[in-house]
């Protein structure tokens, strides 16, 4: 029995005990809630819908707590049903029932910990989006990590996500990077307001490599000539640091294609149309602040010329129009202002805002030998995405990155992360799978076959937690989904690994010397091979390989 199948027990029966106490049942949430105690001795799982009931349906909670108690103890796969404090009731499940997860795993595979919470919804997730000017940097790192992981929980409850890179080629920026290139090429000093690093260089010479003559073209003609070739180049090489790193993207949009489009005039007509976007002083402004936004937002500057939330305005009804339910934003530190922004632009365009969201990633230090590292090789003023992987390689890079929530500032540290020890979380995780993988080698090599049929066997504490702590995956990838948080996947395979450890300095697993296979062996090797599953499936929803030896 899963928390989730223990949730629905438990619905069931305390919906017979208020109607059999002439209670309302309609006062019965529409799920309860299932926890796992912190002190083990307490019970397999607990509850506190008593404590949520009581006061609305006019009694004790602890009398309810008791109704409800003595209802579960009767119930199947209910081995005790105790009442704890003011009104908790704490549950363990017979054996039987709690064995069944074993079973569950095994018979799933792969699928097993996927869901249907988001079931047909369609949602589009932007993310890294950097500016074709230079390599990935760490913050952009960290949304590659993150953001493709966030895709794959997503996807794990039945969301139907397309990633999505909004590629910046149109702007100011774009023409600082074609103005660097071109001094590059020609052995002058960097722009002062250019870009500098070694990449610089290599891309100048590419360019100059395909088109030998472009420094001897007019000035306006040599300047789109680097501007068009070194952002090809430069994009080129992000798309292919992105896929070694393991993130991938289905679409890729282009910023000057709103514009050339006509995207943009047509939504700044729709904005104009329906009374969002008002004239002031020769320029347009959006009438954001009657959508929560602190002040209004010029869309079209007095000269003429579109502001930064034009485009924004009409790639998020581009993304509308497309037919997706949600849209995810995944946006850099410095960017807390642009949420409500976008929200009151998808407002005023008609739309809900709560189809709009955007998730704010917090920055991203190296540490190495105890002290910062803050310079790139190749970038020259940052530390790159290849930085990270030569350091740690792609693993350790990516898990790392995503183990933490997006909220808060994280050190990695490089020497740490090269370990091969219990602290370094990366290896921790994949060492418990390359064990159970030499279980399984080791078994096959004495003739023991993994089965199901005497799980019953299974009553040790230390595989009761680990069977409950397999129970809990699915539960886990859920709240990753929903909340938007797949730190929660690695930092519940640290907490499986480190309850499938001390299961494994509990209980043997294969016969020694010239003892005979029993039943119990062949439960406990199946019990490994639920264990190796799971980790296997939570490695692969962070992108993170589960090396068979290590």
């Amino acid at each position: 029995m899963t928390p989730a199948d223990l949730a629905v027990l438990l619905h069931a029966a305390t919906s017979t005990v208020l109607t059999d106490h002439g209670l309302d049942p309609s006062a019965l949430p529409e799920s309860v809630v299932v926890e796992r105690p912190r002190n083990p001795e307490h019970g397999d799982y607990a509850t506190n819908i008593a404590l949520q009931l009581g006061k609305k349906v006019g009694v004790n909670p602890r009398d309810l707590a008791g109704w409800l108690a003595a209802e579960l103890s009767s119930r199947q796969g209910i081995a005790t049903a105790e009442i704890a404090g003011p009104g908790f009731v704490n549950i363990r499940l017979a054996a039987d029932a709690q064995n069944v997860v074993v079973a569950g795993v095994i018979e799933r595979g792969a699928a097993y910990g996927t869901g249907t919470t988001l079931d047909g919804l369609r949602v589009n997730l932007e993310f890294v989006s950097a500016n074709p000017t230079g390599p990935i940097h760490l913050g952009g790192t960290r949304w590659a990590a993150v953001g493709d992981a966030l895709g794959r929980v997503l996807s794990a409850e039945g969301a139907a996500v397309t990633r999505e890179y909004y590629f910046n080629d149109h702007g100011a920026q774009i023409d600082r990077f074609a103005r660097s290139l071109v001094a590059a090429a020609l052995g002058e000093p960097t722009p002062e307001d250019g870009y500098a690093g070694a990449y610089i260089g290599e891309i100048a010479a590419q360019v100059l490599g395909a088109a030998p003559g472009a420094l001897d073209l007019p000035e306006a003609e040599r300047l789109e000539t680097f501007r068009a070739r070194g952002v090809d180049l430069m994009f080129a090489q992000i798309k292919a640091n992105l896929h070694e790193f393991g993130t991938d993207f289905d679409v890729y949009t282009h910023e000057n294609k709103m514009f050339e489009s006509g995207q943009v005039d047509k939504a700044i007509a729709e904005l104009k149309a329906n009374g969002n976007l008002y004239e002031n002083d020769g320029a347009w402004w959006l009438r954001s602040t009657a959508f929560g936004d602190d002040k209004d937002r010029v869309v079209i500057k007095s000269d003429g010329e579109a502001a930064y939330i034009a485009g924004d305005i009409a790639y998020f009804k581009d993304k509308r129009d497309r037919g997706f339910d949600l849209c995810i934003y995944m946006l850099g530190a410095d960017h807390h202002g642009y949420v409500v922004r976008l929200k009151a632009a998808a407002a005023a365009l008609g739309d809900d805002p709560d189809r709009l969201e955007v998730l704010i990633g917090q920055m991203v230090n190296l540490v190495r030998d105890g002290q910062p590292v803050r310079m790139s090789k190749r970038a020259g003023t940052v530390i790159t995405l290849d930085d990270l992987v030569d350091a740690v390689g792609v693993d350790a890079a990516r898990y790392s990155l995503i183990r933490s929530s997006v909220d808060v500032n994280i050190d990695i540290d490089l020497d740490l992360l090269v370990s091969q020890s219990n602290e370094n979380p990366v290896y921790y995780v994949q060492y418990a799978h390359a064990r159970l993988a030499a279980i399984r080698r080791n078994a096959e090599a004495l003739g023991l076959i993994a089965a199901t049929d005497h799980l019953e066997l299974l009553v040790d504490r230390a595989e009761g937690d680990l069977i409950r702590t397999l129970g809990d995956f699915p539960a886990v990838v859920a709240a990753a989904a929903q909340l938007r948080e797949p730190h929660r996947v690695c930092r519940y395979l640290e907490a499986l690994a480190s309850t499938y450890h001390k299961f494994y300095d509990r209980c043997r697993v294969l016969p020694q010397g010239d003892e005979e296979p029993t039943d119990l062996h062949a439960a406990r090797l199946a019990l490994c091979g639920a264990t190796q599953q799971v980790i296997a499936n939570g490695l692969a929803m962070v992108g993170v390989s589960a090396p068979e030896r290590m």
